[in-house]
């Protein structure tokens, strides 16, 4: 029976537990995306707590795909000695990192992408901070070879993975969403001309690292949004991807504008709150034979053991827990199981924005209290 400190393998990446990092934004990156002594000592942390494949934040292929202050780039070959760094660090304490491949498409805005954003159309929807413009089949070709060449550079680098970023409302989200693919050629309409973007990123992605290299994607099950992606179309997609050899899909949920659907939804407080991605993962996990994660709200052991071996999930991610404690998997691996700390609350976030760097408030006002 699988439980969640099995050693396990994908595509030749050995992985020491069914625990992953999910992706997230740090804000620790300069300017142009170059990362930071700062960001290579989070990584570290995380690898030193045994999590058992760390996935990076998501990390732009080029400059127009940016959304956020401090998110890391690969979009250029500068960055070869800090990613190399970055990537020793983790292996020098025995663990894997993935990078994860974005491209923000609509969801940024003028001044973090340093023009008008693209988008599969020229529409304006809640998730969209301003009217994007509509992408050519230039734009498209272009942003196909950005995402291979970003994965080639990952490759090179000494990543162990490539994650693609296709959920919560980012490029390769939108133009599988009705709501925000609007198009009539051959990128847009029937889910299959939906998934085409998708696809050719992943055979490009996929020709530029070759068959035996871990290449996985993040996929929402469903945009929780009127118009949006539905879980049939999500299977479909799924499908295809698992078709074409593709090494795991994480499924999530949702986009800025899912409300209280969000993919970072607040106040967890009780068990039957977690893992609130769980049915759509299980949805997909009976339409492909390639690993399956999931992602959502895991906080207490129990839930993330019975997803494991009860749920027939593969892997269990989680990104805020591993915020304010980089160490929880080597605790619940040496007995401690009681629950993850994080109270849900998403505060970590907003240091990002003003401190150069993500952090667990709450963490940080108790230790000046008790100092």
């Amino acid at each position: 029976m699988a439980s969640l400190f099995d050693k396990t393998t994908i595509n030749g990446m050995t992985l020491s537990n069914r625990l992953v990092r999910s992706a997230t934004w740090e804000g620790m990156c300069e300017v142009d995306g170059r990362p930071t002594e700062k960001l290579t000592a989070w990584y570290r942390d995380l690898a030193e707590g045994d999590v058992g494949l760390i996935i990076t934040g998501y990390t732009f292929v080029r400059p127009d795909g940016k959304q956020l202050p401090g998110k890391m780039g690969i979009h250029t070959d500068d960055f070869a000695t800090e990613m190399q760094t970055l990537t020793k660090a983790v292996h020098d304490q025995h663990g894997k990192i993935c990078i994860q491949l974005v491209h923000a498409g609509g969801q940024t805005d003028t001044v973090n992408a340093g023009r008008q954003p693209l988008a599969p159309s020229a529409v304006q929807v809640d998730q969209f901070p301003e009217l994007p413009q509509e992408m050519s089949k230039d734009d498209i070709t272009e942003i196909v070879a950005a995402f291979a060449e970003a994965a080639r550079r990952a490759k090179e680098w000494g990543f162990d993975a490539i994650q693609l970023h296709g959920a919560h409302g980012y490029l390769i989200n939108q133009f599988l969403s009705p709501l925000t693919n609007k198009r009539t050629d051959e990128y847009g309409g029937t889910i299959d001309k939906r998934c085409r973007f998708l696809m050719e990123v992943y055979k490009a992605v996929r020709q530029s690292v070759g068959n035996d290299f871990p290449v996985m994607i993040k996929l929402n099950g469903s945009d929780f949004i009127d118009g949006g992606l539905s879980i049939e179309d999500a299977v479909h997609a799924a499908k295809l991807l698992d078709t074409h050899a593709i090494d795991a899909i994480e499924v999530s949920g949702g986009t800025p504008a899912s409300g209280d659907k969000s993919p970072v939804r607040a106040k967890i407080e009780k068990p039957e709150q977690e893992a609130y991605n769980l049915s759509l993962a299980q949805q997909v996990k009976k339409a492909v034979s390639c690993p399956v994660m999931v992602v959502g709200g895991f906080r207490s052991y129990e839930v993330s053991e019975q997803a494991i071996h009860v749920d027939g999930m593969d892997y269990v991610s989680m990104a805020r827990p591993f915020i304010r404690e980089p160490d929880l998997a080597r605790r619940w691996s040496q007995g401690d199981t009681t629950e993850a700390k994080c109270i849900s609350c998403n505060g970590c976030f907003s240091p990002g924005l003003k401190e150069g760097g993500i952090y667990c408030v709450i963490e940080a006002k108790e230790k000046e209290k008790n100092s």
